[in-house]
């Protein structure tokens, strides 16, 4: 049986991000200017406070990733607070561990990533950018726990207090509140 190509287009265009919600430009501007604000000031006060207090770490690349959902997707419970702070302090923790324990980085990331992802399952703080936390810290050989605090803990509540502020003032609210 043949098929006409917009046939095959509408059945198969999923593969290339047909799934996707329309979103408005509006909307797609907002996200990346708040996302682009957020993530200025988190850097600029992450890189502040490193220098005040002599530490080299002072910045997650995964924060990009949470700034994605904490601007572009405020409402999905992935991107609430507690999902946020906790995910990558958690990740953070566990991707150290994995660095001190595991010698060969091959095995530690895989477990870091998998450990990381069930104490977030645990601890009811599913964030996924937090994965990668635990990667990174045993992929950059991050042996002190310190790390989890800063840049890990204080990063992720300053993005959570930019993004409320930012997304607030849009006209998204965030984070959720509890229906009651």
């Amino acid at each position: 049986m043949r098929h006409t190509s917009k046939y095959l287009w509408k059945r198969y265009s999923f593969y290339l991000g047909g799934d996707q919600p329309a979103v408005h430009w509006r909307e797609r501007l907002r996200s990346c200017i708040g996302a682009f604000v957020g993530l200025m000031l988190v850097l600029t006060i992450a890189k502040e406070l490193g220098d005040l207090s002599g530490i080299d770490e002072w910045l997650m690349a995964s924060l990009g990733a949470s700034a994605l959902l904490v601007f572009a997707l405020p409402g999905s419970p992935m991107a609430q607070p507690w999902a946020v702070v906790a995910g990558n302090t958690l990740s953070a923790l566990v991707g150290i561990t994995a660095a001190k324990l595991v010698g060969e980085p091959l095995l530690a990331m895989p477990i870091a990533a998998a450990l990381s992802i069930m104490g977030m399952f645990l601890l009811r703080c599913l964030h996924p950018p937090a994965a990668a936390v635990a990667m990174i810290a045993v992929l950059g050989h991050v042996t002190h726990y310190r790390y989890a605090f800063f840049p890990a803990m204080i990063d992720s509540g300053l993005l959570i207090l930019a993004g409320a502020i930012y997304n607030n003032m849009t006209g998204k609210p965030y984070p959720n509140r509890p229906v009651r």
